[in-house]
Parts: C-alpha cells; sequence; structure tokens
C-alpha cells in the first residue's frame, strides 16, 4: 500500500530557516545595533527618550498584516531602535533597568534561537547545569550554608510569589497544596515593600487583609521594633501569620531593612524570612557594600534579579532558600507525562511555575565565564558610587532638597528653590511638572515618586558609564524645567 502523499514544506518555510539569509540578515541586525549602542554610549545631543503619546506611537505602527511581506524585518528592527529609549545613554537615570552588557545579549540571542525549554532535563541538558552552577554562585555569594538550592525564573514577582509558596507550605501546619488553607494566613511587610508582595497574598487567596503593615524609620527601613504589634495585630485579627518579609534595595528609596534583628525575631516566632533582594542582594558582591545585606544568609528564601545590578538583559531571577528541599514544597503536584514521582534535582520544572522556561541561566554563565565576577563587582561599586556623588551634589545645592541619604544607587529629591512653594500640593506640582516636561524633552530621564505623602524626584543610577559630567547635568536640566 502506497504511503500517504505528503507535500514538500512551502518555498516560504524553507526561506525563513535559510541558513544564509539568517547569517545575512545577522550581519545587518548586528552592525545596526552596535551603531546604536555606540550612539548611545557617546551620547551627545541624542535623546535618552524619544518621547511619543500613546496614541501617536500606536498609530505609527500599522496592524494590517498581510499575508505576504510588508516590510524588510530589518528594516522594521531599526525602526525600533530608534524609536526605543536608550538604557546605555549616560544620561538614563530612570527605572531599575540596566544597560545590558552587550556580550549577554549575544548569549541572549543564542539562547533564543536554541530555544531549549527547562522544564525538563532532557530539554535542557546543558542549559540546566548553567542553572544550577549560577544558582550556587549566588547562594554561596549570600553566605547560604551548604544545602542551599534554588531555581532561576522570570521576574522578581514571579519570584516573590514562588517563595512565599514555599513558605506556606513550610510554615502552614498542614499539607496546604493537598489539602487547601484551613486557616487565613497573613505576612509581616513594611509598606514599602515592592507591590509584587501585596500582589503575591492576593494571588494565594489572603485577600487585602493577608499583609499586615509594619512601620518604618525615617530611612524608610523596617521597623523591628514594630513587628510584635504586627505580630499581635495578625492574631487579633484571626490570622496565622508564617513569614516577614523584608527588603534589600527597597524599590522606592533603595533601602536595606536590618536583615539580623528581622532574622532573630523571625527565629523567636517561628516565622519564616523572606528577602526581598531584587534590586539590592548584589551588595553582596563589593567588600564595601557587603554590610547591608549582612543577615540575608540567615533568611529562609531570597529573591535576587540578575537583571538588575547584575547589568543581564531581563528577565532573569533566582529564588534561592537556605535549605534547598523547601523548593520542592512551592509546587508540588504529579505530571506523569514530565516528571517521575519523586524528587529528581535534575527536572527543574518542579520547582517553578514556568514550563517552558527559557535559557536564561546561560545567559548569565557566559557573562561571568567571560566577564569574571570582578567586572560584577566593579559594576555595582560604580554605580553606588554614582549614587553617593549625586546625594553629595543635592545636598550642598540649595535650591534642592534630599528626601534620605541614599543606602545604594537610587536617589531621592526635589527642587525647593528658595522662592518657591512651602512642602504641600504646591510643591508636589511642581516636582510633578519637572518630570513631566523632562520626560517629553527626553534629554536626560528621570522618574518621580510618593515617600511620606509628598512627591520626589527620583533616580536610579544604573548606568556605569555615566560620569559627573551627567549629574551635575541633570541639576542644571531640572533647573531650566522648573
Amino acid at each position: 500500500m502506497s504511503e500517504p502523499w505528503l507535500p514538500p514544506p512551502s518555498a516560504r518555510l524553507r526561506a525563513a530557516y535559510d541558513p544564509d539569509r539568517f547569517r545575512a540578515d545577522g550581519h545587518r541586525v548586528i552592525d545596526d545595533l552596535a551603531d546604536h549602542l555606540r550612539a548611545a554610549v557617546t551620547g551627545d545631543e541624542l535623546p535618552v527618550l524619544p518621547w511619543q503619546p500613546p496614541a501617536d506611537a500606536v498609530a505609527a505602527w500599522a496592524d494590517d498584516f498581510t499575508d505576504e511581506p510588508s516590510a524588510d524585518p530589518v528594516a522594521v528592527l531599526h525602526q525600533t531602535m530608534a524609536g526605543s529609549i536608550r538604557l546605555h545613554h549616560p544620561r538614563y537615570l530612570g527605572h531599575q533597568v540596566p544597560p545590558p552588557l552587550p556580550a549577554a545579549a549575544l548569549a541572549d540571542a543564542v539562547a533564543a534561537l536554541l530555544n531549549n525549554g527547562m522544564a525538563v532535563y532532557e530539554m535542557g541538558g546543558i542549559a540546566t547545569p548553567h542553572e544550577l552552577a549560577v544558582v550556587g554562585w549566588m547562594a554561596r555569594t549570600l553566605g547560604l550554608p551548604s544545602g542551599a538550592g534554588g531555581l532561576l525564573t522570570s521576574g522578581g514577582s514571579l519570584g516573590n510569589l514562588t517563595a512565599l509558596l514555599a513558605a506556606r507550605q513550610a510554615k502552614a501546619g498542614h499539607d496546604v497544596w493537598t489539602e487547601g488553607s484551613v486557616a487565613p494566613l497573613a505576612v509581616l511587610v513594611a509598606g514599602t515593600a515592592h507591590y509584587s508582595i501585596d500582589r503575591a497574598v492576593r494571588v494565594l487567596g489572603w485577600g487585602a487583609g493577608g499583609a499586615i503593615a509594619v512601620a518604618v524609620d525615617d530611612q524608610h527601613r523596617l521597623r523591628v521594633d514594630d513587628l510584635t504589634r504586627a505580630l499581635a495585630t495578625a492574631q487579633a485579627a484571626g490570622r496565622t501569620p508564617i513569614a516577614v518579609v523584608a527588603s534589600a534595595g527597597s524599590t522606592a528609596t533603595g533601602a536595606y531593612d536590618p536583615l539580623d534583628a528581622v532574622a532573630d525575631f523571625c527565629a523567636a516566632h517561628d516565622l519564616w524570612l523572606h528577602v526581598d533582594g531584587a534590586h539590592g542582594a548584589a551588595a553582596a558582591l563589593s567588600p564595601h557594600h557587603a554590610h547591608l545585606v549582612r543577615g540575608i544568609e540567615r533568611a529562609d528564601s531570597v529573591v535576587w534579579d540578575a537583571h538588575k545590578l547584575l547589568a543581564m538583559p531581563a528577565l532573569c531571577t533566582a529564588v534561592l532558600y537556605r535549605d534547598g528541599e523547601h523548593a520542592y514544597g512551592a509546587f508540588a503536584q504529579e505530571a506523569s507525562y514530565l516528571f517521575a514521582r519523586e524528587r529528581q534535582w535534575w527536572n527543574l520544572g518542579l520547582r517553578t511555575l514556568e514550563c517552558t522556561k527559557r535559557m536564561m541561566g546561560t545567559i548569565l554563565y557566559a557573562s561571568l565565564r567571560g566577564y569574571g565576577v570582578g567586572f560584577f563587582r566593579d559594576y555595582v561599586e560604580r554605580v553606588f558610587a554614582l549614587g553617593a556623588a549625586l546625594a553629595a551634589r543635592i545636598a550642598a545645592a540649595p535650591d534642592f532638597e534630599l528626601a534620605v541619604a541614599p543606602a545604594a544607587n537610587i536617589v531621592c529629591f526635589r527642587y525647593r528653590p528658595s522662592d518657591g512653594p512651602e512642602p504641600g500640593p504646591a510643591l508636589d506640582a511642581l516636582q510633578a511638572a519637572i518630570r513631566t516636561r523632562g520626560r517629553d524633552r527626553g534629554r536626560f530621564y528621570f522618574l518621580d515618586t510618593q515617600l511620606g505623602g509628598a512627591r520626589w524626584l527620583r533616580t536610579a543610577l544604573m548606568n556605569p558609564l555615566t560620569t559627573s559630567a551627567e549629574l551635575d547635568g541633570l541639576l542644571d536640566e531640572i533647573r531650566a524645567l522648573a
């Protein structure tokens, strides 16, 4: 009997996978990216942010996709580069997103083409050892003990949720994964913590009362002396507190909570200690700044973003556990087509929400091998020094006011001329107007934020090539905008 007829791949399919076309397009894209990088690094009068109102930006990109090609894909990428914010520009002083290490972008391209899923070892036989190696290095860097472990996942928000799932399984007093929640649970957390903590609590089904607020001091750090009150508040509301969440580099100000003292409280009350070190855990790399994370080695779980102060492309977040066995508590269901019933350390999908996970560990592994730990130490120390230098300029300027002395590379301040408004709505409105005009102009990129009920300007100094000239220029730019 003849076999059923199968038509050959279409010409379009063959052309799309043609290695020679890929080589030619790849050379063009790399040349464009190198030109983009050179222009951004040198700065000159190139805007950091080529701002477009959202409606104009949407209108500029046609959505009338047709059956046949309607544009050169490399030209589309060129246009994308031209219209994107330039993180490698020395006047980029905005969000906690780094100018990624260019070589890491090449590793990212390799990971994208190989596209090895990371749920099971046989689909990621090279990327799995890479991930385990970088997770082990990160755990050792933080001083976690032998037996620590963890995984990489896509972002700090997912990392915080994963860690709190493990905390729930470990501290709820019963098998929540199998039996469900028996009593309402809660975590104790400062109001300055990243919003993903509150979001994770609500995803876990604990509602608005699941995050019990802990007071902060005048440096925006969690007050350990308020933890006892917060614990009693949770218990009085009929909730079972299972964890304290502390920050190592908060989003708003870069503040570091007193981790050693928080760990003492957790030990005394049998609570899980989770440290959100997404931004600031990298301080452990520097002998000058490692004191900021003293006590982090006592945490039950830590989240650390490599796509912040390790200069990796987004997203790449480590979820680290003091006891690596706790990683299996977050997700405990059976998926027989992927996993055997026993714990298989080589199948990372047992410990993460993601199944088809990108080869993010390969990108960090290649960067650590190619540039050495010293590069990352230099990066952290440089951007922290930039934060201190900007704060010193602000403190010395009679027309500026510093919100708080920065612990890291995040600086909050406001423009307050002697003939300007007193603190209140008018001064807040002035900061908001400066921020909006600065965004529209695009010469410098900085933000604003709300602290203690007042509006402040905010910078995250993520570019190690930023210099004194840009710091001085920022203050001059704000004066001109005002």
